[in-house]
This record gives C-alpha cells, sequence and structure tokens, in this order.
C-alpha cells in the first residue's frame, strides 16, 4: 500500500494526513497524539473512525493541522482519517457515512456587523 493523502476541514482548521501500513503511530505536527491532544475526548474523536471499521494499530498517520482550536482540527482529523480509509476499503463507507464522519459540517462563525456589538448583539439602547 502506497502513501494515502487526504484533507479534512472544520470551521478554520485544516487537516493534512498521511496514512500507510504501520503499528498505529499517529502524529500531529511532529508530536505524539498524546502529546498534542491531551483530553480524552478528543483522543476518542481521533481513534472513532478506526474503532468503528475495525483497523485499529494497522497504520501509521503523520497529521499536518493548522488554523482554528484544538477541538476543530481534532474533528478535521477525524474526518480525514474517514476520508482515507474509505480510500483503501470502500466496504467502511457504510459504517462511517451513518456515523457522520464523512460529512463536513458546514458550520462557520458568523461575521461582526458594522453599528453592533458582535454577530447578533446590539449597543446597548438608551430611550432618553
Amino acid at each position: 500500500m502506497e502513501t494515502i493523502h487526504k484533507i479534512g476541514r472544520r470551521k478554520t482548521s485544516v487537516a493534512r494526513i498521511y496514512m500507510s501500513e504501520g503499528n498505529g503511530d499517529v502524529t500531529v505536527n511532529g508530536k505524539k497524539v498524546n502529546e498534542y491532544f491531551t483530553t480524552g475526548p478528543l483522543l476518542y474523536k481521533i481513534n472513532q473512525a478506526f474503532e468503528l471499521t475495525d483497523t485499529e494499530k494497522q497504520y501509521n498517520i503523520m497529521v499536518n493541522v493548522y488554523g482554528g482550536g484544538i477541538t476543530g482540527q481534532a474533528e478535521a482529523i477525524r474526518m480525514a482519517i474517514a476520508r482515507a480509509l474509505c480510500e483503501v476499503n470502500e466496504e467502511h463507507r457504510g459504517k462511517l457515512k451513518p456515523e457522520g464522519l464523512l460529512t463536513r459540517d458546514p458550520r462557520m462563525v458568523e461575521r461582526k456587523k458594522f453599528g453592533q456589538k458582535k454577530a447578533r448583539k446590539k449597543f446597548q439602547f438608551s430611550k432618553r
């Protein structure tokens, strides 16, 4: 198996992964995944696609991720891994699609409007 390159996005985060056969090593921006993502829920999000397809410890993954916060970055990595697993074996699509791992979440931060304090919040109104 050659190296598979896929991209995942979430909010303003962009994750580029390079997946190849191996023993389950995941590096994110040159660090081990446990050093980059320290909380359990974020590590679960990254490993979710592997658990659903029963492919834990089969692939080495190198990730370059930038933009956004750590939650958006973890979800971008999850999407890229799911896309790569579908390219390896098309049967994985039936397990990943119902869980929403292949769907790009289109929600973005709404822009701030002029004459207002934030996107929806207004400045305080004084009648007198």
